[in-house]
């Protein structure tokens, strides 16, 4: 306790009751006494790593008490007062902390790199800045439910910096949705002083710059900090909007304790120290008879025993031990394929008509299924997949979205959270490295991670053949195809595009589906006006034959088609669908019956995924091959956009040589 008779912050006890200022001293001691014995047990090597939040205790438990308990925060590194206050068991933080199965990753993230829906809180990833997107996205869902709640997000000095920042509050202050974030303040990010972060006074004005209203306030007053996001959420649940909240504090120790904290001025400690927030609101306490010596020695005591139980039986849970079976089983949401039959008449429909309809269905089946992307509103897409959407599905349901492709993907997530479904289309598959942390480190891991479910379908329009250039021509899948926790789907019929559409509307997992758009307009079949699925994961033999097993997808499909029937070469072509997973069945059962495969993709030769099914099939199929595995594909260069470059960048005729030069073996 301070040797000062008085509190050097100044608090105002207003209209709280005696019990609600002990319970807030309370909440403010606990996080303070359990992170002390975790820096003892940092340096006996029980544990691996801390991240400190000693001295900005006020803001994390006064956020947290001043929310509803089915409200959802989004905490990082230093706010254990979040976790403490929504009364997650101890044992189970300890477990956490240790890496063991009572934890809440399964051993697969550390420290507050979790989230638990049963207490509803949402944690972090390293990159920072993506969870204020999710809170948005969880925001979104409030306001459409009609719930009247908020949710909070918080993020450091630093992470304002980042462009999910900017993104995060530009889509919530243009939809108005009910989200408080929180910029916690405390002066450093790592060891880079705020005087090299930003250039401006106050963080919090960079609100008005959103169209938000903004404030800061002093984050090491618990009771400035509680009664400031109890008043806000009580008023945003009435009347939803977005708030930006700077809270002033110090980080006391380093970023995390390994850093230590040589870089920080000594004035600034000697600045800070006097301010700490438990210490200060024990001596208010006392100073106004509200606490005894005794009580906060019995505070204590309590507190250090539930530490030490929590330790013990943390301590008396096995270390875990890998299981290859569950680590490749949890990287998917559990789901269960039921096809759905086609019935009813066909018609004749193009490939992006047969989208569009896809879409239309889903949205009536689905009720909770959002679209957003930009212009597809009344607009109806670039492409127009989705005209005429609006007067049906209305604007909540078709949004409009500004250029901010991280933050919607990141929404799409929080919606999921809240048991939504969301549909984000980027405008050209090559758009998507906007929005590339989100899905790589955000959707594709966070089942794996903590058993969250990304029920979320990014619509890639890709591909060449039109002289787009080099950004609006790229077919990509290859990023994602490398990364657990992704589906990617890429069909080449109207039949498909619309069955592992709706396919991938019914699946939890985040699924990357990808649109040649030469093919829009192009390919047209009869297919079903009614509700049908195709599994994904399953490829389609397009074409029977004995010569070759010409394996492919998307637009090599149709080129193989062409060039079978050009040569004569009586190709079997085995259309993917499914890059991931791959349906190896297929395969094995192609190889075996020619003996000869040749694998044509648009995507660039180098890193395609014709290297990863080629090494399959020479691994596992060597000795039913009579010649070497073949694989065909674009130039290792950017898409040019003259037509006679893209001609020699595309693999068409490097194909045909190819398949004839693989028949002479």
């Amino acid at each position: 306790m301070l040797s000062t008779t008085k509190p050097n912050l100044k608090y105002k006890k207003g209209r709280f009751s005696e019990e609600e200022l002990k319970l807030l001293y309370l909440r403010l001691l606990k996080p303070r006494m359990i992170e002390e014995k975790m820096l003892k047990l940092l340096r006996q090597g029980k544990i691996s790593k801390w991240f400190s939040g000693i001295g900005q205790e006020a803001i994390s438990v006064g956020v947290a008490s001043a929310l509803h308990k089915d409200e959802i925060i989004f905490p990082m590194h230093r706010n254990l007062g979040v976790f403490t206050t929504r009364g997650i068991p101890l044992e189970r933080l300890f477990c956490q902390w240790q890496g063991k199965e009572l934890g809440f990753t399964n051993g697969r993230d550390r420290s507050f790199h979790f989230g638990t829906i049963e207490y509803n809180i949402v944690g972090m990833i390293s990159h920072l800045g993506p969870q204020l997107a999710l809170s948005s996205g969880v925001a979104l869902a409030h306001k459409l439910q009609g719930e009247g709640k908020v949710s909070v997000a918080f993020t450091g000095e630093g992470g304002t910096s980042e462009g999910d920042f900017h993104e995060a509050l530009n889509v919530a202050s243009v939809w108005k949705l009910p989200v408080i974030f929180v910029i916690e303040n405390n002066g450093y990010g790592l060891s880079t002083p705020t005087s090299e972060q930003y250039n401006c006074i106050r963080l919090a004005d960079r609100g008005y710059g959103y169209g938000m209203e903004a404030l800061e306030i002093d984050g090491n007053n618990i009771l400035e900090v509680y009664e400031t996001i109890n008043t806000l959420a009580e008023d945003v649940r009435e009347n939803p909007r977005p708030i930006l909240v700077e809270c002033k504090t110090f980080r006391m120790r380093g970023h995390e304790e390994a850093s230590g904290t040589k870089y920080v001025p000594q004035a600034l400690f000697d600045e800070w120290a006097p301010k700490d927030p438990v210490n200060n609101f024990e001596v208010f306490l006392l100073k106004e008879n509200i606490l005894t010596p005794e009580d906060i020695e019995r505070y204590k005591t309590a507190i250090k025993l539930e530490i030490e139980n929590g330790l013990k039986a943390a301590e008396a849970q096995p270390l875990i031990s890998s299981d290859t079976e569950k680590e490749l089983k949890d990287i998917y949401a559990p789901y269960h394929f039921i096809p759905s039959t086609p019935s009813g008449p066909s018609s004749e429909k193009r490939f992006i008509d047969a989208l569009s309809d896809g879409l239309k269905l889903a949205m009536e089946k689905h009720d909770n299924l959002v679209l957003m992307g930009q212009d597809i509103a009344d607009y109806g897409g670039v492409f127009k997949v989705t005209d005429g959407f609006t007067e049906t599905f209305g604007k909540e349901r078709v949004r409009n979205t500004p250029l901010c492709e991280s933050a919607i993907i990141g929404i799409g997530l929080g919606l999921s959270i809240k048991r939504w479904k969301a549909m984000v289309e980027m405008q050209f598959a090559d758009f998507v490295t906007c929005g590339f942390n989100q899905i790589i480190n955000n959707l594709a891991k966070v089942h794996y991670r903590w058993g969250q479910n990304a029920d979320v379908v990014v619509r890639m329009p890709c591909g060449g053949g039109m002289g787009a250039g080099p950004f609006h021509s790229q077919t990509n899948e290859a990023w994602f195809t490398h990364t657990p926790g992704l589906k990617v789907v890429y069909p080449s019929t109207p039949y498909d595009a619309k069955g592992l559409l709706l396919a991938s509307f019914e699946d939890p997992n985040p699924v990357m589906f990808f649109e040649h758009k030469y093919l829009y307009r192009t390919v047209s079949e009869d297919i079903p006006e009614g509700y049908y699925t195709v599994e994904i994961g399953k490829a389609r033999l397009a074409r029977e034959g004995r010569d070759m097993s010409v394996i492919t997808y998307g637009a090599g499909v149709h080129w193989a088609l062409q060039v079978a029937e050009d040569t004569g070469i009586d190709m079997e072509i085995l259309d993917l669908r499914s890059l991931q997973p791959l349906d190896y069945d297929a395969i094995v059962a192609t190889v075996k019956k020619t003996g000869k495969v040749l694998i044509l993709h648009e995507d660039c030769l180098f890193g395609g995924i014709g290297g990863e099914i080629s090494a399959y099939i020479s691994e596992h199929l060597f000795e039913y091959l009579d010649g070497p595995v073949v694989r065909c594909g674009s130039l290792d260069t950017p898409v040019p956009f003259s037509k006679a470059l893209e001609r020699d960048f595309l693999p068409l005729e490097r194909f045909v040589e190819k398949a004839k030069k693989l028949m002479e073996w």
